[in-house]
């Protein structure tokens, strides 16, 4: 029994070590390419104050956590100029829809950020990029997850993923956070 909780301490330190700190934020970005996420993976990523709190049930102490990661998800792009959710990304989000389908309705808001490419005139690739944020969110909650918990926002090509190429299908994607 003992074993399995050290065990299960040394998977969430990596979640567990550094403390809340909006400046460091911006960096934790977690890229799923094209690999399909384990349920474990997105909910720790997502709510990483619950593992402190299963510590803490457990008789151990945690001295802090590292605040929750952006999921970005590249590789399962978007057709230029589309927002019809391919089908890699279906298979991404089935999981994320596992974690968010059951969660409080105090749970913290969960933001999902279409990005699009350089390709266009900004004004549609801001449209574009909302609109692969809004098929994401509706995909979400055909599957059962509460529309009240999902934001969706668009950042055109603003924050490009590969700044070295505006082009490339890796700018054309979606982000899931926390707000």
């Amino acid at each position: 029994m003992f074993e399995k909780h050290i065990l299960k301490f040394a998977l969430l330190a990596p979640v567990l070590i550094g403390l809340h700190s909006p400046s460091h934020a911006e960096s934790l970005v977690v890229d799923l390419a094209d690999t399909v996420p384990a349920v474990e993976q997105v909910k720790e990523g997502l709510f990483p104050e619950e593992a402190c709190e299963e510590l803490r049930k457990n008789g151990f102490k945690c001295m802090g956590f590292k605040p929750a990661v952006r999921f970005s998800i590249p590789n399962a792009h978007f057709q230029l100029g589309s927002a019809e959710l391919p089908a890699e990304l279906k298979k991404q989000l089935d999981v994320f829809a596992q974690v968010l389908s059951n969660r409080p309705s105090d749970s913290p808001p969960i933001v999902v950020t279409g990005h699009a490419d350089a390709s266009g005139d900004a004004s549609l690739n801001q449209v574009l990029s909302s609109e692969r944020a809004k098929a994401v969110k509706t995909y979400l909650t055909q599957k059962g997850v509460s529309p009240s918990l999902l934001r969706v926002e668009g950042k055109g090509a603003d924050k490009l993923a590969d700044v070295n190429n505006p082009f490339a299908p890796a700018n054309r994607r979606v982000e899931i956070s926390r707000q």
